[in-house]
């Protein structure tokens, strides 16, 4: 069923209530990837068809990498897309493992199992938040423009990234859409651990994830390309959305230096 693309997915599964999943498992050759973002929001959108054209849907994707995705999704539903900035709060010195995160609104969110492994104090973790509130912001401004957050009472609020890892980020951005009470929140991934799945189910009204490869490793391996998605593209995207129904694919965005973080 999904194994357009070129691809093959070495597990698929969707969440949809507590304890049901639907797996379907391609027996027979070697796992291989999603060509890149553009690629797996392409396949993700095919998870989530039943929220197609309902005027009361709008996709929401995590910066940066969460946004060629979302576009993809959003043009194959037809519905609205925008941003919804959250901010990865790393642990200093291994910036890649997530100590907690940020989200737009004051939420913080804080993996207590890391800070206590890793002996982080209260002090270090209020520093590494306001480095990262502050960049928050300055996304806030660049990508938004002038331009208001959209409405989010009583909507149904497609929360999109390109994988996950720890899920920190998703939770964090999970537990401050919630508090704007959204009809129904779902959580919508390509790739990630089926346990992060488990554990963000308990947050949203659903979880849909395409692929959840064991053993996990890394977002990043179940990509062809997956090259840092840049300032400049996430502008572009939303430029060419304009606030409305964005329209198919088409070839945009130039990279920088600067990875994506989970």
């Amino acid at each position: 069923m999904l194994s357009g693309h070129g691809r093959t997915l070495h597990r698929v599964v969707q969440l949809l209530r507590p304890g049901q999943y639907e797996y379907m498992i391609r027996k027979g050759g070697d796992v291989m990837r999603f060509r890149d973002r553009r690629d797996a929001g392409q396949a993700l959108a095919g998870s989530l068809a039943q929220y197609a054209d309902r005027p009361d849907v709008i996709v929401l994707a995590l910066p940066r990498g969460g946004v060629p995705v979302g576009y993809e999704v959003a043009s194959a539903l037809r519905v609205p897309l925008d941003v919804f900035l959250v901010r990865k709060l790393g642990v200093p010195g291994n910036e890649e493992l997530a100590m907690g995160a940020i989200a737009s609104g004051g939420v913080r969110v804080i993996n207590r199992d890391v800070v206590e492994g890793s002996s982080i104090s209260p002090a270090t973790i209020d520093a590494v938040a306001a480095a990262e509130a502050r960049e928050l912001e300055r996304r806030e401004r660049d990508y938004r423009d002038d331009r208001p957050a959209p409405t989010i009472k009583d909507r149904v609020v497609i929360l999109v990234d390109d994988g996950l890892a720890t899920g920190a980020t998703m939770r964090a951005g999970l537990i401050a859409l919630r508090m704007k009470q959204p009809l129904r929140l779902i959580a919508a991934v390509p790739v990630a651990p089926v346990m992060t799945c488990r554990e963000l189910r308990a947050i949203a009204d659903e979880m849909v994830c395409i692929a959840t490869p064991e053993p996990f490793y890394g977002v990043g391996l179940w990509y062809d390309d997956f090259s840092p998605t840049s300032d400049a593209e996430v502008r572009e995207l939303l430029h060419l959305v304009g606030g409305h129904v964005p329209t198919p694919s088409t070839d945009y965005g130039a990279k920088d230096d600067f990875p994506d973080m989970q």
